[in-house]
């Protein structure tokens, strides 16, 4: 074991190193405050506690500090890993500024919509402990939009082969995972499992309707509805009770409804297409596919033997030396026959008279 870990510790150097300052930064973050967790309280003081995010305490720079909170090594390996995987897939297509914004506004929204629902179940209960002893913190939050966001970019990527699990369902298996945490009693908190069910719709939401890139705004493709993120036999009732939501949020203009555009300056008939039908996962998949073609024709250019260019020479040479010999030697003069006139042998025809 122990011989592995100047190996494990090289690459992560290594990868960390290839990462942006924005990746670098909030890992420097992570870190400095698990740090400090030996000497303070962090979660107290930095998480989002439900009693004291509202009025009258009113703590919002919870919502900024919470997602880098951890008090365990596992939740700064978890936190760390989560964001440089952020800076390796989403940042080559979004940009350092655009991750920024997606950490801040699924960190923001997560911790205030946890401790709204915590609120909601202090009301519904009358239990202090939903206020004051409930602490989010930690990646769950961040986690759950990235998942999301992985789902939309490279959700057709196969996970594992066998059973065959492609990305796109990544947002269910990891909340089916917190939750049997939760029930086996490995979670000592519901907080996790909140946080992260609302990241994930913090991120579809902001990705869905709200992310500016070349092709406008948001990503209104059918693959990244929100009945796609549930099993398929659950899809049409969730994709009618979504519609009905998404009707009411446009008549409350928080979302903006899906607008046809017609294009009739182009030279065939007249198209019809759809914001969002050309997602901006587009360009990536055609890289990946051409890396992906690229990579095979260089294994098939390895495995197939040429010949070298010395080898070619010494043919050329051999040919030519084989095309300048005649086949049949010159007569020879002065009665002498060299040895390669044995092989065919002329007498001299006699005289006549």
């Amino acid at each position: 074991m122990n011989r592995y870990l100047p190996v494990a510790r090289q690459h992560f150097l290594a990868a960390l190193a290839s990462t942006s300052v924005v990746v670098k930064s909030i890992s420097a973050v992570v870190v400095l405050l698990y740090l400090l967790s030996w000497a303070v309280n962090t979660p107290y003081a930095l998480g989002v506690t439900p009693g004291y995010l509202f009025p009258p305490n009113f703590w919002v720079w919870t919502l900024v500090t919470h997602g880098a909170v951890e008090q365990h090594v596992w939740g700064v390996a978890a936190n760390v890993g989560t964001v440089m995987a952020c800076g390796r897939l989403l940042e080559p297509l979004w940009g350092a500024l655009e991750l920024l914004i997606f950490f801040a506004v699924v960190n923001v929204s997560a911790g205030l919509l946890a401790g709204f629902s915590y609120l909601l179940t202090y009301v519904a209960t009358f239990d202090l402990d939903y206020l004051f002893g409930v602490r989010v913190h930690g990646v769950a939050g961040f986690l759950g939009g990235v998942v999301v966001a992985l789902k939309q970019t490279m959700g057709d990527t196969t996970v594992l082969r066998v059973p065959q699990v492609r990305l796109k369902a990544s947002p269910a298996l990891v909340l089916l995972l917190l939750a049997l945490l939760r029930l086996s009693g490995l979670l000592d908190s519901s907080a996790p499992l909140a946080a992260y069910s609302y990241g994930a719709l913090s991120g579809w939401v902001y990705l869905r309707f709200y992310q500016r890139h070349s092709r406008g705004r948001g990503d209104m493709s059918d693959h990244f509805a929100f009945a796609s993120f549930f099993p398929e036999a659950l899809q049409p009732a969730v994709g009618l009770l979504a519609g009905l939501v998404h009707s009411a949020l446009v008549k409350m203009k928080v979302c903006r409804k899906m607008v046809k555009r017609y294009d009739v300056g182009a030279p065939s008939s007249i198209t019809i297409s759809l914001p969002g039908t050309d997602p901006q996962d587009a360009e990536r998949r055609r890289q990946l596919a051409l890396k992906a073609l690229n990579e095979r024709l260089k294994r098939v250019e390895d495995q197939s033997s040429w010949p070298s260019m010395e080898d070619e020479e010494d043919d050329d040479e051999d040919e030519v030396r084989t095309n300048t010999q005649p086949l049949l030697p010159a007569p020879s003069t002065g009665g002498t026959q060299h040895p390669e006139s044995s092989i065919i042998s002329f007498e001299d025809a006699p005289s006549r008279s």
